[in-house]
C-alpha cells in the first residue's frame, strides 16, 4: 500500500492522546466567563469544526475571552497506543512532530510509550510550529530519511496532511477528537488512508 517506508510520524494530541476532557474542561470555563450554557458553547465550537475552523479560537475571538489555559493534566493515552507502537517499532523506526510545550519526552515517559519511541521534535523546543515545512524538514534531517520512505499520522488535516503531503511523505489521517470533522474540499486534503483509532493503523502497516 504505501511501498518501503522506514520511519513513522506520530503527531500527539488527539492521536496518542486523547484530549476530550481538556476540551470539556476548556468549554466549561468559556460557558462560565460568558454566563451562556455549556451545551451552547460545545455546540457552537462544534460548528466551527465542521467548518474547518479551530472552534475553541473562534469562540475566544468571537466573546473577546483571554488567553485559554490548556489543561495538560486532563490529558489521557488513548488505551491502545502501547499495544500499537510496540508492535509497530518491530517493524519501523517511530517518531513524534507535534505542537507541543517544554518537556514533551517527559510527558511521554510518564504514559510509558518513550520507549518505542526513537524522535521527538516538539515545536516548543525548534522554535516553529506545524503546518510550517520547517518542522518536517527538522524531523526528516534528524531521522536520515527521504520524505518518500515516512508516513505521518495525525488528526488534523491543516497541521498534519496537508504539510506532510507537500513535504512527499505519506500520510493517514486518525479521525479522533473534533480533527476528525474536517470536511474535505480538495486534493491537496486527501490523505492517502483513513482510521477510525490507532488500532486500525497497526492491521494496515
Amino acid at each position: 500500500m504505501f511501498g518501503i517506508i522506514e520511519w513513522i510520524f506520530f503527531d500527539v494530541g488527539s492521536t496518542l492522546v486523547d484530549e476530550h476532557l481538556v476540551y470539556e474542561h476548556i468549554f466549561r470555563d468559556i460557558a462560565e466567563f460568558t454566563k451562556l450554557d455549556y451545551t451552547f458553547i460545545y455546540d457552537e465550537a462544534l460548528e466551527f469544526y465542521k467548518q474547518n475552523k479551530k472552534g475553541d479560537i473562534e469562540l475566544g475571538i468571537k466573546y473577546h475571552l483571554p488567553k485559554r489555559k490548556w489543561y495538560i493534566e486532563d490529558e489521557i493515552l488513548y488505551k491502545d497506543v502501547p499495544y500499537c507502537l510496540e508492535i509497530l517499532n518491530k517493524k519501523y523506526r517511530i517518531g513524534v512532530i507535534a505542537n507541543q510545550s517544554l518537556g514533551t519526552k517527559s510527558r511521554l515517559e510518564k504514559w510509558g510509550i518513550m520507549k518505542y519511541i526513537d524522535l521527538v521534535i516538539a515545536s516548543a523546543e525548534e522554535g516553529v510550529s506545524k503546518p510550517n515545512p520547517k518542522i518536517f524538514e527538522i524531523a526528516l534531517q534528524r531521522a536520515k530519511c527521504e520524505a518518500n520512505k515516512a508516513i505521518m499520522i495525525g488528526d488534523r488535516i491543516d497541521n498534519d496532511i496537508m504539510p506532510a503531503k507537500k513535504m512527499g511523505m505519506r500520510t493517514i489521517w486518525i479521525k479522533q477528537g473534533f480533527g476528525g470533522y474536517w470536511q474535505i474540499t480538495g486534493d491537496d486534503e486527501k490523505p492517502d488512508y483513513i482510521v477510525k483509532n490507532i488500532i486500525e493503523i497497526c492491521s494496515c502497516l
